[in-house]
C-alpha cells in the first residue's frame, strides 16, 4: 500500500506520482490541503510539515528520494 500526501501545487509531488506511475506503481493521494485531519496524520507519521511525504507500508519518505523509494519497494 501505498499513500503519497501531497498538494495540487507541489512540484515535488508530482514528480513522485510520476516517479510512481513509471514504476507501475499504484497508490492513494491524499491532498493535505483539503483537511487539517490529513496535515496532522503527516506531522504524525513524519515529525515534518512539508510534503511530498510518502508512506510505502510502513517505510516513510519525506520528499523525492528514488532511492530511497526503490529501496522501499524492494526494486
Amino acid at each position: 500500500m501505498i499513500k503519497i500526501y501531497s498538494t495540487e501545487w507541489c512540484p515535488w509531488c508530482v514528480k513522485v506520482k510520476k516517479y510512481l506511475d513509471t514504476k507501475g506503481q499504484s497508490y492513494e493521494e491524499i491532498n493535505v490541503a483539503d483537511a487539517k485531519e490529513d496535515r496532522e496524520e503527516v506531522f504524525k507519521i513524519s515529525g515534518q510539515r512539508s510534503v511530498p511525504v510518502v508512506d510505502i507500508d510502513g517505510t516513510v519518505i519525506v520528499g523525492f528520494d528514488r532511492e530511497a523509494i526503490d529501496t522501499a519497494l524492494n526494486l
